[in-house]
């Protein structure tokens, strides 16, 4: 018998450390790139700090998917998210202490990098351990209510959050981080799981992620996936890693006007993390990605327009909701459809395509900004978002004519 997930203590305990450990993300994602621009105005160096956040996905990707798949995935989160308690809390010194300059900045990104490694781990070992806490059948219903989790404390509460922080101390965020990352620790060591199966005798590490890529490679539908990921990867965090700066320059919003209107994304997100198992049940996984593409497409291109204020938020709120329900399909399909002694590694080669090129997203999108100046502040945000659109429509015509993942 299938126990409804809400009566299983450890996905309860899963969903609540998740949950806790994305409103700290959230709080961080207008902290880090708020503090940068109190450092420097460079948009080549906050594009930077940026990209090294997400340059481990690029570079670590493969051997944490080896990690993952021969060792005991509670003990990863654990270390994880306890090195993490110690960055955020050097980022919380960095704050207190720094004076705008480029050396400050050049560190930040070195904390960043660090902090983008620790959550490679984590997040790939997080994937790969949900499959463990629930049945495969309750795949969609899981990701659902964890993402949902993740979506109304990291995207609805947290940036909100970290904007009435930044006006007391721009310190603040970063001790709240850190607090949260130790509360989350104490709630997975609380879970009770069955003694891991390892195995007996270990490929070499190159052999293992070897048969981890060369799985990947001939699943040709999902390696197609994993191609089109990285390219709105690349687009999507280069859209993110500058958003901090639409903001100030084209909209002149403050830290806390700045948070409040990330939330009409979380808004869209929220809500597909309500009713997206329920779509998910009646439309195909490609129709929902394929949704996903478009939308972002259209966001890109009303965002390139200058809308006001009203029109940023509700372009958002629709690319929050599209972007979550084609997470919530392809991650859901990925972990049904992969061999359970694989998915660490698998997993790790689809994020190593679908996820590594966004650090380069987020630095060219900087660069770009940078590049354009001279056309004027507002100009230069713009153009970027122009560039996405058109990027993003060609990509998403790619899949229209050629993604077609079985059931």
């Amino acid at each position: 018998m299938t126990h409804p997930i809400w009566h299983l203590r450890n996905f309860r305990l899963l969903f609540v450390s998740s949950t806790v450990t994305n409103l700290g993300d959230g709080v961080m994602a207008v902290a880090v790139p708020w503090l940068a621009t109190l450092l420097t105005h460079d948009p080549m160096l906050i594009g930077l700090v940026a990209g090294a956040r997400t340059l481990p996905w690029f570079l670590l990707s493969l051997p944490a998917g080896v990690v993952t798949d021969r060792f005991d995935h509670r003990r990863l989160l654990v270390g994880a998210d306890s090195l993490r308690i110690a960055l955020a809390l050097a980022l919380l010194v960095l704050a207190l202490t720094a004076s705008p300059g480029t050396a400050p900045v050049l560190g930040m990104a070195a904390l960043s990098f660090l902090l983008g490694s620790a959550e490679v781990l984590r997040d790939n070992t997080a994937q790969t351990f949900v499959p463990t806490v629930v049945d495969r059948s309750q795949l969609e219903r899981a990701n659902g209510s964890l993402w949902a989790g993740e979506q109304l404390a990291g995207q609805f509460v947290g940036p909100p959050l970290a904007g009435g922080l930044i006006g007391v101390s721009v310190a603040l965020p970063f001790g709240l981080h850190a607090g949260l990352l130790a509360t989350s620790v104490a709630l997975i060591v609380a879970m009770v799981l069955p003694r891991r199966m390892r195995q007996s005798d270990p490929l070499p590490l190159l052999q293992s992620l070897r048969e981890g890529i060369v799985w990947l490679w001939q699943a040709v539908m999902l390696r197609r996936l994993a191609w089109l990921l990285g390219g709105f990867n690349f687009l999507g965090y280069g859209f993110e890693a500058v958003l901090v700066l639409y903001g100030q320059r084209v909209l002149g919003l403050g830290a806390v006007g700045f948070g409040a209107l990330l939330t009409a994304q979380a808004c869209g997100a929220l809500t597909a993390t309500l009713i997206g198992p329920w779509v998910l049940r009646r439309v195909s996984p490609t129709a929902a990605i394929v949704f996903g593409m478009g939308s972002f497409t259209a966001t890109c291109a009303v965002l390139a327009l200058q809308p006001p204020l009203w029109g940023v938020a509700l372009a958002l709120a629709a690319n929050g909701f599209s972007g979550m329900l084609w997470n919530i399909a392809q991650v859901s399909y990925r972990q049904r459809h992969i061999p359970a002694p694989l998915l660490g590694r698998v997993n790790s080669a689809f994020r190593f395509v679908g996820t590594g090129p966004a650090a380069f997203g987020a630095f060219a999108f900087g660069a770009m900004i940078g590049l354009a100046e001279p056309a004027g502040p507002v100009q230069a945000v713009l153009m970027p978002y122009a560039v996405a659109a058109a990027v993003a429509a060609a990509l998403t015509v790619y899949a229209v004519v050629r993604l077609r993942l079985p059931n």
